[in-house]
């Protein structure tokens, strides 16, 4: 049975254990984290808490221990929620509809008043016809992604953090144009007084406030229209989160830049001094797949590519200043104990495996395998219909025997285990010098999507020491984008690259033509 773990946060301690087993998708918000929401297995919302200013949405400021339902919001499908401090809620639901509801004395429901609403209601000003996807909630403003990257925004407007130019409250959605006019914006974050922006090119925009530097322009004034983070020119950021004052990024390489307010060592640096431009973290340990914040809190953390998770900042009432590895398997269970309120960064909801991650989780596992190779006497356990499936090799090699197991002798058992599980996961992982095997054994098999991707990873690991290996290795496997990639970056470290070892070693015929080709290419003009 799949169910969504909420037995970490502390208002749900009094639901039946057959209650907690229905539940699909969860938030914790608050002052105190003692408000909730949740929808079952059913679509069902209900809620319970303390219901400040009407934030449970269910038609009364009555307190409840006992969860009660949401009945509007029934089976409706939400994708995307997020909450301010006043508390206010708003949701997307499947149908690109946004639904506000609870504290509303700066017009941060978006629907023209600043009456609080008690139950949830369509935000429908400038948003008919669109849909949105995701929204974001500073501490008394709102704002929302549609399908087509725009962003729209309303409420609290003391510092910018509307993006209209002004510092008047918006009443109502307003579509933020200025500098995002043609823009396509693919993700959205606040912090308490500002707001972020990812554009599908990888930039990143910020407006509102910006006395602690969270904006990451250099400077520390605030910002009444987007502004680009022109210190990350050449960067690509897939994803932001923000935390009470502070910023997080996470670039399509797997590092994490952060900038904003320090004081709690939120920002991973080592240190507690604020940075009013973009700081990449050392997180050493690997590639990471997610960076976690919210608005409420001065805690950070972040996902590694094997499911590590780290956190930093402010935790559980301590500084800590550097990126410490937890014991936790999600980046939630760092705000359901260490945050402070304990509330959710985003929507707790179940993750159903992929076909892709399920195949993942089962590569090299004996369990069901049928088929094992047998390489430097090691065993890689494997399944013979996905072999067959993905690659053309394996579909004739496999359909004339019936054995259970294979030995290979012509490539070494990293290369080969590196091989199979590029079948089952699309992706290699390997350091670039062992790539060269891998290269080896593509160019052998004819797999050349793989051949690109080893390509691609030998490139990354390129350096003075290893660049005529790296050569002599795309000239033999006739990997001719490698060979110029390398060819080109040892012209460009020429005098570094003629001292190593490499090039002493180097064959004669290679030099040969190394040394006319560089010259051709002009190396050697004084």
């Amino acid at each position: 049975i799949i169910m969504l773990d909420v037995g970490k946060w502390p208002v749900f301690a009094l639901l039946p254990p057959e209650e907690l087993k229905l539940i699909r998708q969860a938030c914790v918000f608050g002052s105190a984290a003692n408000e909730a929401l949740y929808v079952t297995v059913n679509d069902e919302v209900f809620a319970l808490g303390t219901n400040c200013s009407g934030c449970l949405g269910l038609g009364d400021l009555q307190s409840t221990i006992e969860p009660r339902r949401i009945d509007v919001l029934c089976g409706k499908k939400i994708v995307s929620l997020s909450y301010g401090t006043g508390p206010h809620v708003a949701i997307a639901t499947a149908d690109g509809e946004v639904f506000s509801w609870g504290h509303n004395g700066y017009s941060q429901l978006g629907n023209g008043t600043s009456t609080h609403g008690l139950t949830p209601a369509l935000v429908s000003t400038n948003l008919l016809g669109k849909r949105v996807i995701e929204v974001a909630c500073g501490s008394h403003h709102t704002i929302a992604l549609t399908t087509d990257g725009e962003v729209f925004a309303w409420g609290y407007n003391n510092s910018g953090q509307v993006g209209s130019g002004s510092t008047a409250n918006q009443p109502t959605p307003r579509r933020v144009s200025s500098c995002l006019q043609n823009k396509v914006v693919v993700n959205i974050a606040c912090g308490q007084l500002c707001s972020m922006a990812v554009l599908d090119s990888g930039e990143i925009y910020g407006w509102g406030y910006n006395c602690n530097g969270q904006l990451g322009l250099g400077n520390n004034g605030n910002q009444q229209t987007p502004c680009r983070i022109a210190a990350l020119q050449g960067v690509n950021v897939i994803q932001v989160a923000c935390g009470y004052a502070h910023t997080i990024a996470l670039t399509d390489e797997g590092f994490v830049y952060s900038w904003g307010a320090n004081s709690y060592g939120q920002l991973g640096t080592g240190n507690k001094c604020n940075q009013a431009v973009p700081t990449l973290i050392n997180t050493e340990k690997e590639r990471m797949s997610e960076v976690a914040a919210c608005h409420t809190s001065h805690t950070s953390a972040a996902k590694t590519q094997s499911g590590q998770v780290l956190m930093w900042g402010q935790c559980r009432g301590q500084a800590v200043a550097s990126p410490h590895l937890t014991h936790f398997s999600s980046t939630d269970d760092v705000f359901a104990c260490f945050a402070t309120p304990a509330v959710t960064w985003h929507l707790l909801s179940i993750d159903y495996m992929t076909v892709a991650q399920s195949l993942k989780k089962e590569f090299d596992s004996p369990e069901i395998s049928d088929l094992k190779f047998l390489v430097d006497g090691k065993c890689i356990h494997v399944h013979k219909a996905l072999l067959k499936i993905r690659c053309e090799h394996f579909r004739s090699l496999l359909n004339e025997s019936d054995e259970e197991c294979i030995e290979v002798s012509q490539f070494s058992y990293l290369v080969y285990r590196a091989f199979l599980e590029y079948l089952y996961t699309d992706t290699i992982n390997l350091p670039p010098e062992d790539a060269i095997g891998l290269l080896d054994l593509a160019t052998f098999y004819r797999e050349m999507r793989l051949k690109r991707l080893c390509q691609e990873t030998i490139k990354r690991g390129i350096s003075e020491e290893n660049a005529i290996t790296l050569l002599c290795a795309a000239v033999k496997y006739e990997a001719r984008d490698l060979e110029d990639f390398c060819f080109k970056f040892c012209v460009n470290h020429l005098t570094a690259v003629t001292q190593t070892h490499a090039f002493a070693d180097m064959d004669h015929e290679l030099l040969k033509n190394f040394i006319s080709k560089a010259s051709r290419y002009g190396a050697f003009k004084n």
